[in-house]
């Protein structure tokens, strides 16, 4: 009965190790994964969310001036 129960001990220790091993190598091919698609989207030349946010503000910014300026050079016409 004890070398039963040793046999069982020994073989959840096995399975435990062999989890953790599997465990740092999932972390390990994910790090991997992560830097390769990081250092291919770098080489397209993508832009990052935040210069896509920076770069929309401003075309809604240059859109709201443009149509108050249509605006005035239509005032003027009418005036004129």
């Amino acid at each position: 009965m004890t070398a039963n129960n040793r046999f069982f001990d020994d073989l959840s220790k096995l399975m435990t190790n062999a989890m953790g091993v599997a465990q740092g190598a999932k972390g390990e091919a994910q790090t991997a994964f992560n830097s390769w698609i990081d250092r291919w989207l770098a080489e397209r030349d993508f832009v990052t969310r935040e210069e896509f946010e920076a770069v929309r503000e401003m075309a809604i910014k240059a859109r709201a001036e443009n149509a108050e300026l249509r605006a005035e050079i239509e005032a003027l016409k009418v005036k004129a």
